[in-house]
């Protein structure tokens, strides 16, 4: 996870072509503790990072240059390292 912003766009570009506006690109590490998100938000470009002290995040099973479309309300509860597939119609966790 030692890339930095040139690097993270780089990859971005390679595996979908170009940066979409208003979309959020998130990458991990291996062990799933650690993200780095990628956002065009119209107006530049920003690039966050966050590492869960315990846990990991929960991430789906897609394959590399596949994308999966999160809700904000999915994509909050997935950067709160939170099951973000579990997002109910109130926005709320349901656990089952």
């Amino acid at each position: 996870m030692r890339a930095g912003m040139d690097t993270v766009m780089a990859q971005v570009v390679r595996a979908f072509g170009y940066i979409k506006p208003h979309c959020a690109y998130l990458f991990c590490n291996k062990r799933g503790h650690r993200m780095k998100v990628l956002v065009h938000d119209g107006l530049g470009i920003w690039l966050c990072a966050r590492r869960l002290e315990q846990g990991k995040f929960h991430w789906a099973k897609v394959h590399q240059g596949e994308s999966v479309a999160l809700n904000p309300e999915q994509l909050q509860a997935l950067i709160q390292g939170l099951p973000w597939q579990r997002i109910g119609r109130q926005q709320v966790v349901t656990m089952l």
